[in-house]
């Protein structure tokens, strides 16, 4: 009986020396693969045919009962040393955030800058809607859902770095690149889609 006992586990231990480790693969692998990728990705272009295209695509205002008399162009203002890249929308606290496009969540975010954020593909994913600050989500929201142009995604709020006083929607539209990172890519002025300059 010790002797059957004895051979079955020299038998799992052959087996277990001869077994590839996936840690050690996965140790060489990771640490290097981030800043590899962050060496070769490039800032995709944009240019006045991506504002035509969002405009003949009747993005909406992602602030219920907002017009385009009620937007301020904050895209170049200056935030902590970079440029905003986005557009405030102020509204109280409460007031819901809507999809802009159809398309999929794909990232639910919360950090110390965005706050309670949300990432959505447009239907192409050419496009990434980014909505923070939010004060909370949308029960049904989730990773994966399909949004359809107007429904409810979150309300605004003053989450991550806004100021409690000023509750707002921080919203910005990013051009992808081919690898379709949801949170890189070019900024394009969200204020332009809807207030065009002559």
């Amino acid at each position: 009986m010790l002797v059957g006992f004895l051979l079955g586990l020299g038998a799992i231990l052959l087996a277990w020396t001869r077994t590839p480790r996936r840690q050690n693969a996965t140790a060489t692998a990771w640490p290097s693969a981030p800043a590899a990728e962050a060496q070769r990705w490039v800032a995709p272009p944009v240019g006045a045919e991506d504002l035509e295209w969002l405009r003949r695509h009747a993005l909406a205002i992602p602030v219920a009962g907002l017009g385009p008399q009620d937007l301020r162009d904050t895209f170049a203002d200056a935030r902590d040393g970079h440029r905003h890249a986005a557009i405030d929308l102020l509204a109280p606290r409460g007031t819901r955030v809507i999809a802009a496009d159809d398309g999929i969540v794909v990232k639910l975010l919360t950090s110390s800058r965005g706050g309670r954020s949300v990432y959505q593909l447009d239907p192409s994913s050419t496009y990434c809607y980014h909505y923070a600050h939010l004060d909370r989500y949308a029960l049904r929201l989730r990773e994966g859902l399909e949004l359809r142009k107007g429904e409810t995604l979150g309300y605004v709020g003053s989450s991550g770095n806004a100021s409690w006083r000023t509750p707002h929607l921080h919203f910005a539209v990013l051009k992808l690149g081919p690898e379709k990172a949801w949170g890189r890519g070019t900024a394009l002025n969200p204020f332009a889609i809807w207030v065009p300059r002559d």
